[in-house]
């Protein structure tokens, strides 16, 4: 029974965390945090951007987790949220950074419907450079809206 709520721990987390991310994301980078987070919306030289400081800012909130957890045993189960957080994190950069946005080049063709609606959804966010009216601020699920409609051929 342990190792349940142990998982359930993790994976709610993770479920938790597209909220926190959209929060973040709509009212943090696109508002009092935008000058961290506005070159990633224009270009800019070199590899790194300062929009890479918000995978500081939860790493550390997940590693503190997992260590505070471990350490003080009455508070085992911050280790777990810890973990979840750590994991969304990894999916997060998967998607965002390498196939979206594909920092470190390499191939990869959108083949599910839910890919494809999320890339389009992130694509759609990223046509506004600036702070205000950018729309789709979810990372993991996009609502059925964004869904590339296919044409008919005449």
């Amino acid at each position: 029974m342990e190792i349940i709520i142990r998982v359930a721990i993790v994976l709610g987390t993770f479920v938790f965390m597209e909220g926190v991310a959209w929060f973040s994301h709509k009212y943090i980078m696109h508002g009092i945090g935008w000058a961290w987070h506005k070159d990633h919306h224009n270009h800019h030289k070199g590899f790194f951007e300062k929009n890479d400081y918000y995978a500081i800012v939860f790493s550390i909130v997940a590693s503190s987790t997992i260590i505070y957890g471990d350490l003080n045993r009455e508070f085992w189960y911050l280790t777990y949220f810890g973990i979840g957080v750590t994991l969304y994190g990894v999916a997060y950069f998967v998607f965002h950074d390498l196939i979206v946005h594909r920092r470190i080049k390499f191939k990869y063709q959108a083949k599910s419907e839910y890919m494809k609606r999320i890339m389009n959804a992130h694509f759609v966010h990223h046509k506004v450079h600036t702070k205000e009216g950018a729309e789709a601020f979810g990372f993991l699920f996009a609502p059925k809206k964004y869904e590339i409609r296919k044409r008919k051929e005449a």
